[in-house]
């Protein structure tokens, strides 16, 4: 009987050494790419480090300052100039931060605050002159408003003697009315100014028109004291000397009107 004809073995490598050559490719194509992730230019990498340093300042330890802020650390921050910081990095600028949406709505509500401020600084003046007339002193009396008060000016020569700082007797009762317009319708600060015209000072007591101007407010400041029941806290007096005229000091005429004291009450939404 004829024995049965050998099968013949397959021709090329074993299967299990294909999957294994196939599964070391793998492992060099992985390598290769964990290689190539881990390579890093220097010179970027101290580019990027130097300016990280630069904007956070980044201390040993972890901690970081922005600015002139407190260290960030463990949780804790206190971020000092924030806004000046945000500025210096150019987000403000380029419109990152605050949108034009929010400009538009912040000028808005600012014309709005400035419409309202003139509004009650229009109503307080108009008061103040009615109560001006009924006591007849609009010859020495004029009233002016903006948006953050109303200005009551009273001539120098009403006031003062020339180069003096004691007030006139005349004056008197017509501060004793002003300080009784103050107590009613004064409720927040009030604001006392000297001024005088350009001509310097000879042979006086005062030295020049600075510690004449503030001789001057300060004598109304110390009478208005006397005569009401205003807080002092709520009065301050300034010498402005000659450096805000409101006319020429070429003429008499305009020196005459820069020589004058200026009152000034200051609405509830102003600023001071």
């Amino acid at each position: 009987m004829a024995k049965k004809q050998q099968e013949e073995a397959p021709k090329g490598a074993p299967a299990w050494m294909a999957t294994f050559s196939d599964l070391m490719n793998l492992l060099l194509c992985f390598f290769v790419l964990l290689f190539s992730m881990s390579t890093v230019d220097e010179v970027k990498q101290e580019k990027v480090v130097a300016s990280f340093n630069q904007m956070f300042s980044v201390f040993d330890g972890g901690a970081q300052a922005i600015g002139d802020g407190m260290l960030i650390s463990n949780g804790v921050s206190q971020l000092n100039e924030l806004d000046e910081f945000i500025n210096s990095t150019g987000k403000m600028d380029s419109g990152e931060i605050v949108s034009e949406d929010v400009a538009d709505s912040a000028a808005a509500a600012k014309e709005q605050l400035e419409e309202a401020q003139m509004e009650e600084s229009e109503a307080l003046a108009e008061k103040i002159q009615e109560a001006v007339d009924e006591r007849d002193m609009a010859d020495e009396v004029e009233v002016q408003f903006t948006a953050q008060f109303v200005q009551l000016t009273l001539k120098g020569s009403l006031l003062f003697d020339s180069g003096s700082t004691l007030l006139k007797d005349e004056a008197k009762p017509v501060l004793d009315q002003v300080g009784l317009i103050l107590e009613r319708y004064a409720e927040g600060t009030i604001e006392i100014e000297g001024h005088t015209d350009n001509v310097p000072m000879s042979g006086a007591k005062y030295s020049n028109n600075n510690e004449l101007s503030s001789g001057r407010a300060l004598s109304v400041f110390d009478y208005v004291l006397s005569i009401t029941n205003l807080n002092p806290a709520n009065i301050k007096h300034a010498g402005r000397g000659e450096y805000l005229p409101v006319a020429d000091n070429a003429t008499p005429e305009g020196r005459a009107k820069n020589r004058r004291v200026e009152i000034k009450i200051y609405n509830s939404l102003s600023s001071y």
